[in-house]
């Protein structure tokens, strides 16, 4: 005679592949789908007000004649974009290793995170707006005033999210190492710099929605090329077109930045995400 209890067990233990499987494509779904839904109907709205509102395309171009300026401005998009690119990758790479430095240095001596935490959060209260003028007339129209920008833009979120990480390892793991003879090298390595990998990407995701903007900030007021300066030129041509161009490239500039670290880090801490996955299926009751 067959047992109720075992046929149920047996039976759950054959749809666990699928209680497995079908939230990863559930996920992808709710992930894609909103935001893709959110922006379609954006762009119809905006073609819709554009066109029935009786506004001119000089206060509220539609969007197939934002394409259309993109399109007949491509000779001058393509170096504006690389310049702007080449002024945020290397500001991204600086503020990324001060943010490491000074993160490492706060974790390794509480002196140091006294003197230094003030600082950070006072950098944060004055102007990037008020500072790229004086950067200009310091360091001139090159490369160099823009980096700094982007590194100032950047700097903070790296930081502050580094050191809090360095700063949440678990103490009982750190007592262990401890017990075994461990160096404080050794436990920084093993156990401080793995817990803060989460932290540090969720501060770079911040910070590399910033360093376009900060580049093309710093390109307004005073660049010899790049996307801000783009900007300048159409605002002073009153080409509103053009301008709504270098807005919509500078989102999706930034947007595909986001999306890059964020599969990056995907696929640098698998650990973290399994771990997660594992506690939610826990706290569903499923496992």
């Amino acid at each position: 005679m067959n047992d109720p209890s075992s046929s149920r067990t047996i039976d759950s233990a054959l749809r666990q592949p699928e209680a497995r499987s079908t939230p990863k494509v559930l996920r992808w779904s709710r992930d894609v789908t909103p935001p893709v839904l959110l922006m379609l109907f954006v762009l119809a709205t905006w073609h819709v007000v554009s066109l029935r509102s009786g506004l001119s395309a000089f206060i509220l171009p539609s969007p197939t004649q934002v394409l259309q300026a993109a399109w007949e401005t491509r000779d001058l998009l393509g170096p504006a974009i690389g310049t702007t690119m080449i002024e945020t990758v290397i500001g991204l790479i600086v503020a990324i290793l001060l943010g490491i430095a000074f993160a490492a240095a706060m974790d390794f001596s509480s002196f140091l995170r006294r003197a230094l935490y003030p600082i950070l959060v006072t950098s944060q209260t004055v102007q990037i707006l008020a500072i790229a003028p004086l950067l200009i007339i310091w360091f001139g129209f090159g490369l160099l005033p823009k980096v700094i920008i982007v590194v100032l833009v950047c700097f903070f979120p790296m930081a502050v999210s580094t050191a809090d990480g360095l700063a949440s390892a678990d103490p009982d793991h750190v007592a262990l190492l401890k017990t075994m003879g461990a160096k404080r090298s050794q436990i920084w390595r093993l156990v401080r710099l793995p817990s803060a990998l989460p932290s540090f990407f969720s501060g770079l995701r911040i910070a590399v929605t910033y360093s376009v903007v900060g580049a093309t900030i710093g390109e307004w007021v005073g660049g010899s090329a790049g996307l801000g300066l783009y900007m300048l030129r159409s605002k002073n041509a009153l080409a509103t077109d053009q301008v709504f161009v270098a807005i919509v490239i500078t989102s999706a500039l930034s947007i595909g930045l986001f999306a890059l670290i964020y599969f990056l880090e995907r696929a640098l801490l698998p650990w973290y995400y399994s771990a997660q996955r594992t506690e939610h299926w826990e706290g569903t009751g499923i496992f």
